[in-house]
């Protein structure tokens, strides 16, 4: 059963139990069969494990492709859905710490979107979530319902937020996922359109070409500095399972708080190899416009124990 199937259910329950309130209790016969359908949606509604719902978004469209809701361009459309599903596969496989800079996108083929759907308003399109494990009573959310979160915060920060909040999010995401969002969006301003992504009763429209156009320009690799920077001093303390860690330099005493790329696979080796030892490293130092700087360390080859002199 899916989100909409689950939603109508629900509302039918209410809409029959509003109609048995108006009927007095000793009109049996007009009662019996708002009755026997309550209890028959009931019964469906008490079979579904609700956490094995199939989740939906819905992604409208705007501009030059579209005609109201009532057509949209086939090649547009085509080319549209392709690059969000790209985008959320990538998102999900940066989420998963799978994705590297080059080379297929892992995984992609269990993180599919299926459209089943029209969506009602502007034109557009309901994509469908991966199922759930059925066999799992509570299963954590999919790591694809994470990425459709997180291309939504992407679209509203890129087009509405500071440079420090579109930072906090680019610097948890691929780079490589955050150029699948951008091409996605620069195919759409490319094309005289813009959009909108509804998803777990939270919805963001672009309000218009112009506000998209600056999403663009912010999500581009112009508008996002990198650098790499060499640092002594001493690791104070590193979290493998939140993969964060802190550095104390030599120089200035200053406090380094970053976080350790998914391409190093045994964080946990700088706990045991490096730790309160003066060492030289290699930061990515990472900006967003004008945003607060972001620390990444990228390799352990980039770790070289020093002594300090």
């Amino acid at each position: 059963m899916n989100a909409n199937q689950y939603t109508r259910l629900f509302s039918e329950v209410d809409a029959l139990k509003t109609l048995l309130s108006q009927i007095p209790e000793e009109n049996v016969i007009d009662r019996i069969g708002l009755e026997y359908r309550l209890g028959k949606v009931q019964e469906e509604l008490n079979a579904v494990n609700p956490y094995h719902i199939n989740k939906k978004a819905k992604l409208t469209f705007r501009g030059s492709p579209v005609h109201g809701s009532e057509a949209i361009s086939a090649r547009f459309a085509a080319k549209a859905t392709y690059l969000f599903s790209e985008a959320i596969s990538t998102l999900s496989a940066s989420f998963e710490n799978v994705l590297h800079s080059m080379g297929p996108i892992p995984d992609s083929q269990f993180n599919q979107l299926m459209i089943t759907n029209t969506a009602i308003g502007s034109f557009g399109f309901e994509f469908e979530l991966p199922k759930a494990d059925e066999t799992d009573l509570c299963p954590n959310p999919s790591i694809v319902e994470k990425a459709i979160e997180e291309a939504q915060k992407l679209f509203e920060v890129a087009a509405t937020g500071t440079d420090d909040q579109l930072s906090d999010i680019v610097d948890e995401v691929n780079p490589r996922a955050i150029k699948k969002v951008h091409d996605f969006l620069g195919f759409l301003n490319d094309q005289d359109s813009w959009c909108g992504l509804e998803f777990n009763n939270h919805f963001f429209r672009f309000s218009d070409r112009q506000q998209l156009e600056k999403a663009v320009f912010r999500l581009k690799d112009d508008n996002i500095h990198e650098e790499r920077v060499p640092f002594t001093g001493k690791f104070e303390g590193v979290l493998p399972v939140s993969r964060t860690f802190e550095f104390r330099t030599s120089i200035d005493n200053e406090l380094i708080k970053g976080k350790i790329d998914g391409d190093i696979l045994n964080p946990e080796i700088i706990n045991k190899e490096w730790l309160l030892k003066p060492v030289t490293i290699q930061l990515t130092i990472t900006r967003v416009g004008n945003s607060r700087p972001k620390f990444t360390l990228i390799s352990l080859e980039d770790i070289y124990e020093t002594p300090i002199g």
